[in-house]
């Protein structure tokens, strides 16, 4: 199921065409549905993975739904095809009502993948119930791969079309902060909290989609990275705290652990304090080239939006700190259940955060050339549609005077 998964995954990330695309959607989301509810035994887990499943339905079906009016309007499915559609009868404020919707149904089915709101409901039931490995698993891997082909669709086949969505997604982002951020503080439950903090990030990330420019995209890729290293890095240690048979997914399970396991503690308030925008970890250089990018594109309230999020998800980040350090919690120490791996896993984690965070350089210029590799298949079609047609080039004649001078 991982591999199936993977490989939807990758046909997403890859794919030049929206069916390609809504197949490798299916194919990750089919096996993601299962995982969810791998647990037979566990009620929760069943939940989220109907709840998951009949949603994601939904959600498919606005985005094959979309699709077709795509192709109604432009007579192609082929992101090239459809950029080179757009750039020739759609200049200036033209725009086609079919095209318009097609767009709009195609946000509500990335939408939902990405857990941006208003379409993120089945985010904290399906994290929550879902065992913490497969947790991790959608948090990251589903959201990169649906990003990866949201940038392709919107940033390259409708960016001649930007300022007739980007108002949307900039709605959308701001919502999606406001929520994710605001719901995490009351949670009680980590794997809650992470969920509704993988919404807040969302929003982070549609902030770079909106800015739309070439620092947008690579900032985007950038923090996708660091969203990763973050994230996995902090299920990892829910999942190295939790005993046999008792996940201790609770706030009350992380009192005293900075003085049971100092180790682990240490490094969870690595993540934590990453993902709250702490420099000079990850989190904050990501968030830093995101906002640029907003700037610099002109949406400077966007931008001051985000930091001020960023300012509340600080509160319920701290939490987690204070409650580990601050409470007290067993007396008796257990030894952890934590596997080679993944113990390999957390160090791994913890110092891709840091060096990835203090030299952002590097990261940053392979942001930019991930980011140009996406644009390069679209551009490629766009070309090569463009030749198929144009008009065949006439032969050369020889001409009376060249005749007649020979």
């Amino acid at each position: 199921l991982l591999l199936f998964a993977a490989v939807g995954m990758m046909l997403m990330a890859a794919a030049t065409d929206l069916i390609v695309i809504f197949l490798g959607l299916e194919t990750m989301s089919v096996a993601v549905y299962v995982l969810a509810g791998i647990r037979r035994q566990n009620v929760k887990g069943n939940e989220a993975a109907l709840k998951y499943f009949l949603l994601g339905a939904f959600a498919s079906g606005f985005f094959l739904y979309g699709a077709a009016l795509v192709y109604g309007a432009t007579g192609s499915v082929k992101l090239g095809a459809v950029a080179t559609y757009i750039s020739t009868h759609l200049s200036g404020d033209q725009s086609s009502p079919m095209l318009l919707a097609g767009m709009a149904l195609l946000i509500v089915g990335f939408g939902f993948k990405v857990a941006a709101a208003p379409f993120h409901a089945w985010a904290p039931d399906v994290y929550e119930g879902a065992p913490t490995t497969i947790t991790a698993f959608m948090a990251v891997g589903v959201k990169a791969a649906a990003f990866a082909a949201f940038v392709r669709v919107f940033l390259l086949s409708f960016g001649a079309l930007h300022g007739q969505w980007e108002w949307i997604l900039w709605v959308v982002a701001v919502v999606t902060m406001i929520v994710g951020n605001f719901t995490a503080l009351v949670q009680d439950n980590i794997k809650r909290m992470l969920a509704y903090s993988s919404i807040a990030h969302a929003g982070y990330l549609l902030v770079a989609m909106v800015a739309g420019s070439e620092l947008g995209g690579a900032a985007l890729m950038y923090y996708l990275v660091a969203y990763g290293l973050m994230n996995l890095g902090a299920f990892a240690v829910v999942v190295a705290v939790g005993k046999k048979g008792e996940p201790n997914e609770e706030f009350n399970d992380y009192a005293g652990l900075g003085f049971r396991y100092p180790a682990l503690a240490m490094m969870m308030t690595i993540f934590m304090l990453s993902l709250a925008g702490i420099p000079p970890l990850v989190g904050f250089t990501g968030k830093f080239y995101v906002f640029s990018a907003a700037v610099k594109a002109g949406y400077i309230w966007l931008a001051v939006i985000g930091v001020l999020n960023s300012v509340v998800s600080a509160y319920y980040y701290v939490r987690v700190i204070v409650t580990m350090y601050m409470q007290e919690g067993e007396k008796q120490v257990e030894p952890l259940s934590a596997r080679p791996a993944l113990a390999t896993a957390i160090v791994a984690a913890t110092v891709g955060t840091i060096l990835v965070g203090v030299l952002p350089a590097k990261p940053m210029a392979l942001a930019r050339h991930s980011f140009a590799s996406l644009a390069k298949p679209a551009q490629t079609a766009s070309a090569a549609d463009k030749k198929a047609h144009a008009p065949a080039a006439k032969p050369v004649t020889s001409t009376p005077s060249a005749e007649s001078h020979h």
